[in-house]
């Protein structure tokens, strides 16, 4: 049986998820892409053209995004799968909602006495740069702004107690 965390794992989590978000992202880019994800030297002007994201829910419950440009999120793929850019096609959105899947099943596993009493739901992606993300969150998300492939992507984390 898996320990419940306590109220101040919920509840301190802006200060203590940030660097497990951070870590599980930039593992889950050098296992499975093969390339390490940087931190911007300025602000980043970020244009969301596809948003992959994945339910957590149980012990913790709220979701995990990634959104970036469609080059970047094809790029991914491409590293991903080990075909030529020009080549991945259709595999798009199954590659990019994977890594999203990847991300937040490998924080999730950060976070002492979570494991396996938080599930994840199938990712979902949604492509076009005219929608909005609005969840029932109770506390504002937690957003890494990093650098693929000198490409700007978003990795958030929003969280209902």
């Amino acid at each position: 049986m898996t320990a419940s965390p306590g109220p101040s794992v919920i509840s301190g989590h802006s200060q203590n998820w940030t660097p497990l978000l951070d870590e599980a992202a930039r593992e889950v880019f050098e296992l499975m892409l093969g390339c390490a994800l940087a931190t911007p030297k300025a602000a980043i002007e970020e244009t969301a053209e596809i948003t992959s994201m994945v339910g957590l829910g149980g012990e913790l419950c709220g979701m995990v995004s990634i959104s970036c440009r469609e080059q970047a999120a094809a790029l991914m793929a491409s590293k991903m799968l080990g075909v030529d850019l020009d080549k991945v096609g259709n595999d798009v959105e199954d590659a990019f909602g994977e890594i999203a899947n990847m991300v937040a099943g490998n924080f999730k596993n950060k976070i002492p006495g979570i494991g396996d009493g938080c599930m994840l739901s199938v990712p979902t992606v949604v492509s076009g740069s005219d929608y909005r993300l609005h969840t029932m969150a109770e506390s504002p998300a937690i957003e890494l702004r990093l650098l693929f492939e000198n490409m700007p992507i978003v990795i958030s984390l929003q969280v209902s107690k």
